[in-house]
């Protein structure tokens, strides 16, 4: 009976220490210094539209259909190019670290001109630079647009954007990019959200792994391991490491959309609150005006305008308890009927009196 009861409270007291450590993976938390994308983008043509393409005041598809056609040998008059199949773009992609010669790579086309839909279009070979102006990639590809658009008789339909489009695997890597993460015998993890406590944590669970003094966090933003062998299997086995992450006391409130999101470490205090709104309302009826008789006045049609305020009175203050998990401050606020724009400014009200322990970010 006695290791029953002790079992019963070991599973309690880990149940408890579950809901408030979360668990997370290194890969997620961090990423490797000198391991990064890098963007491309080039500006190219696409071919093949049925009759959607740039007009005569976007001159750009002309002009660079021209140059492509001198390149291939053939010689046109400009004054004969009245081209609507053809479509000026830009190109966009990003080359991940590590990738060799020969990958490809999924790129990014807008239209940069007036055409009105890049269905059906074929992207003609086009050079993705760097910052550096050196072409890395080169791409080429069908087009595939993920809306499209009809009109007649003066009415129409469009679903998405139809002059974005993707081409998977269009591009192929010409060049690559060295990488090197290792300076100095040393690989350096950069938090993706910096955070003291999490980067103490990281730090702890590769010395644990690795043997104390592997690792050490040098600020709120980044942990510095020491790399004695490979770096391919030392980052392999850091990245499956599990750190607990501390819960975060923050609000996001979204004006524009209403939207409200906690963290799970809120604590709310003992607090009075009266909410209430005042209701303005509006009214036009028309009227019509007629002149006195024998006057040389006209009958006209004026408004009469009707405005009403009515504000919304509770009967007392109400008093909400003090919360110390998430869920009680969901159901302590949920008793007071508000929706979530009132919510928003209840919520700063209450961090203003000193009642809400926790962060409000607005955006």
């Amino acid at each position: 009976m006695k290791k029953l009861i002790a079992f019963a409270a070991a599973c309690l007291l880990l149940s408890l220490a579950s809901r408030d450590a979360h668990a997370g993976k290194i890969r997620d938390l961090c990423d490797v210094v000198g391991a990064r994308d890098n963007q491309l983008v080039g500006y190219g043509v696409v071919t093949g539209l049925n009759g959607t393409g740039d007009d005569v005041s976007a001159p750009f598809a002309a002009q660079s259909l021209r140059a492509l056609l001198r390149r291939l040998g053939v010689q046109i008059d400009q004054r004969q190019v009245r081209l609507r199949n053809v479509a000026a773009v830009i190109v966009t992609t990003n080359i991940p670290a590590f990738v060799r010669q020969g990958g490809k790579l999924d790129v990014t086309v807008t239209s940069i001109g007036n055409a009105r839909s890049l269905r059906g279009g074929v992207l003609v070979q086009t050079p993705l630079r760097g910052a550096d102006r050196r072409t890395y990639a080169v791409g080429q590809g069908a087009l595939i647009v993920g809306g499209f658009s009809a009109s007649g008789g003066g009415s129409s339909i469009q679903e998405n954007s139809t002059n974005t489009a993707r081409v998977p695997g269009g591009a192929l890597v010409e060049r690559e990019i060295k990488t090197d993460v290792t300076i100095k015998g040393k690989i350096t993890l950069s938090l993706r959200t910096p955070d003291f406590t999490t980067a103490d944590r990281v730090s702890q669970a590769i010395n644990k792994a690795l043997g104390q003094g592997s690792a050490k966090a040098l600020d709120a933003g980044a942990v510095e391991v020491k790399a004695s062998g490979s770096s391919v299997a030392l980052l392999a086995k850091v990245n499956d490491l599990d750190v607990d992450l501390p819960s975060s006391a923050k609000i996001v409130i979204n004006e524009r959309t209403g939207t409200i999101v906690a963290g799970g470490d809120i604590r709310l205090s003992p607090v009075a609150i009266a909410q209430g709104g005042i209701t303005i309302s509006v009214t036009e009826t028309p009227v019509v005006s007629q002149p006195g008789p024998l006057s040389q006045g006209t009958t006209q049609v004026v408004k009469e305008t009707d405005v009403q305020a009515n504000e919304q009175r509770p009967p007392t203050l109400s008093y909400v308890k003090g919360a110390t998990t998430l869920a009680d401050v969901a159901r302590s606020l949920s008793v007071l009927g508000v929706a979530p724009r009132e919510l928003a400014s209840l919520l700063q009200a209450l961090k203003a009196a000193g009642a809400l322990h926790g962060e409000i970010i607005v955006q």
